[in-house]
């Protein structure tokens, strides 16, 4: 084909090229606009979740997909001899720690963890903040989230004392003996402790997948215009 004395005149081996490199891009570009709405989709389904009546967490062992991202109230007698600090969590550019204390369920032995709050910590690290634990029967209410909460940890057995790097379920079993659900709840009813809950609403991660859609199309259009560019050639006279 000739246009005004340029003529394209691809190569068989290039074409075959270029077309599956293109193809393979572009398949990788929809795959990552397809697992975008995927998590847009689950995203609208948790933020309908947050807003549907509190459920109440009961003494019998429950799966943590029936309460997670949920509106949940648990009533019962807190055990503060079994509270910890989850270290290096900030608010504000503030270090600080999160309270994180079992609520015992009932009359039962089941305890559901909640994580109270946030509360700087004190000059002196060897020293931690005091914080008042609610004495007899309360009702905490809240949004259930999974009791596992990991950040970089030099050691599995990162711990001293009260002061957890992170907080593993079944290595607080292990440590408290305490029979324990799933679910932890973020704490939102608001009492007079000193205690900060601010709790960040997760975001669905969607953006990073079209970012990448993004530039897997560009890239497939990149290949085009070399493809274009080395195929053509001007006419000699």
């Amino acid at each position: 084909m000739t246009i005004s004395g340029w003529r394209f005149t691809p190569r068989l081996w290039s074409t075959v090229a270029a077309i599956a490199v293109i193809t393979i891009m572009v398949q990788l570009g929809n795959w990552q606009l397809s697992r975008a709405q995927e998590k847009e989709s689950r995203q609208e389904r948790l933020d309908r979740l947050s807003q549907e009546p509190a459920i109440t967490l009961p003494d019998h062992p429950v799966k943590l997909e029936d309460f997670q991202y949920r509106q949940v109230e648990a009533r019962g007698e807190y055990v503060p001899e079994y509270t910890i600090y989850l270290d290096n969590k900030i608010y504000k550019g503030i270090a600080g720690y999160q309270i994180v204390a079992p609520l015992r369920i009932g009359n039962s032995e089941m305890h559901v963890l909640v994580n109270r709050g946030w509360i700087a910590a004190t000059r002196d690290r060897s020293k931690l903040p005091e914080v008042a634990t609610p004495g007899g029967r309360i009702v905490v209410s809240g949004i259930g989230t999974t009791a596992m909460q990991k950040t970089l940890e030099l050691s599995p057995d990162q711990i001293s004392g009260q002061v957890w790097e992170n907080l593993d379920l079944e290595r607080y079993r292990s440590s408290t003996g305490l029979k324990l659900q799933p679910v932890m709840i973020l704490q939102r009813d608001q009492t007079n402790d000193g205690l900060v809950r601010e709790w960040t609403r997760p975001d669905s991660g969607s953006a990073k997948n079209i970012g990448y859609a993004f530039q897997w199309f560009a890239m497939a259009l990149a290949v085009l215009i070399i493809y274009l560019v080395l195929s053509v050639k001007r006419e000699r006279y």
